[in-house]
């Protein structure tokens, strides 16, 4: 049943995305100063892109590296709207815009340091991870272990806690390249001669330490949901499977909304669920669709080579596409839910 209302929901789709989010993704490639086609507005994000492709990144990888940049593109052109405008005096907005980027390098294994992230990160590469230490975190393997073992779980469950598990891991892997880059602002901070750039520097660290405090209390409430979820399993009523979508309904619980408020948000995060699901089954398709390019290229037969090579590059681009637009609405519902806390808290 749940095949289907995918499949459904596959269908409907194209439709459904040629919304809200979808102007950015149609509008004409870009063009360099040569006149030559390019995939951003902006050459810092084309020089990391082209730099990708030469990287033996997975085809999942790279579309998602590809959406992290359209993301990023399209707040530094918002931000370079607000500076016309005479806004971000202070630079806040500029600091955080370098802060994403360097995040960006670090999580893709481009910022010179070597990545101990493991390259494929798609769960159709679990089992060739060691049994029984696959999270690279002890606490998480431990509690994970346990939770395989318990028998609470069906094989649906199973792979539904596997995902929150997954996302958890990535979420302290962000946290660590936060924790990286503040620590290199600090080394440079210490080498500052001008009181007045000190001053700038004084506010960007303090940002940045905030945002560390923040992750850091998202990782605890993360893990004791975790480890909730492996003692007492599943429940009946449980709102939302995926784990962006239950982070952000968590987050949206703490903030103090009221239950009209709530129950609006939980209807838009239903929606936003079967946007992350979608996503999610290209992922999966275009993985396939990669190992069966990989095999028809050693078949020699050139025909079939180029109409699968054609199949993948339109699977390729699809998926890209659905990873800004899924990507796109999450911030927007995060902006959403902490404007309207911080509204009540005001109030």
């Amino acid at each position: 049943m749940k095949l289907q209302c995918l499949v459904v929901a596959l269908c409907l789709g194209v439709g459904v995305m040629a919304g809200k989010y979808s102007r950015e993704m149609n509008e004409a490639k870009p063009k360099d100063s040569d006149g030559q086609t390019v995939e951003f507005r902006i050459a810092k994000l084309n020089q990391v892109w082209e730099k990708a492709k030469r990287m033996q990144l997975s085809p999942v990888r790279q579309s998602e590296l590809h959406s992290d940049l359209k993301i990023q593109e399209k707040d530094e052109l918002q931000w370079k709207k607000m500076k016309v405008e005479g806004l971000d005096e202070n630079g806040e907005k500029e600091a955080q815009l370098r802060r994403n980027f360097n995040v960006i390098l670090a999580k893709y294994g481009m910022d010179g340091k070597r990545d101990t992230r493991p390259m494929e990160s798609n769960y159709l590469k679990d089992h060739d991870t060691k049994e029984g230490d696959i999270f690279d975190d002890p606490r998480l393997d431990k509690l994970w272990n346990k939770a395989k073992s318990s028998g609470k779980f069906s094989n649906e469950e199973l792979l539904s806690l596997k995902r929150e598990f997954q996302h958890h891991k990535d979420k302290i892997h962000e946290y660590n390249i936060l924790m990286d880059t503040v620590s290199r602002t600090e080394e440079i901070h210490k080498n500052v001669i001008s009181p007045l750039e000190g001053d700038a520097k004084e506010h960007v660290l303090h940002q940045k330490h905030t945002d560390l405090k923040q992750k850091m209390r998202d990782l605890n409430q993360g893990f004791e949901r975790l480890r909730k979820l492996s003692h007492e399993g599943f429940t009946e009523d449980s709102e939302f499977r995926e784990p962006r979508v239950i982070e952000l309904w968590e987050a949206a619980k703490r903030a103090n909304l009221s239950e009209d408020e709530l129950d609006s948000l939980k209807e838009e995060l239903r929606h936003f669920e079967t946007k992350v699901e979608k996503h999610s089954h290209y992922q999966e398709q275009l993985e396939l669709s990669h190992q069966k390019l990989r095999h028809v290229e050693t078949s020699g037969d050139k025909e079939h080579l180029k109409k699968t090579q054609e199949k993948y590059n339109t699977l390729a681009e699809k998926t890209r596409e659905m990873g800004y637009k899924m990507k796109k609405h999450m911030q927007d519902l995060s902006n959403k839910i902490s404007r309207q806390g911080l509204e009540h808290n005001e109030l």
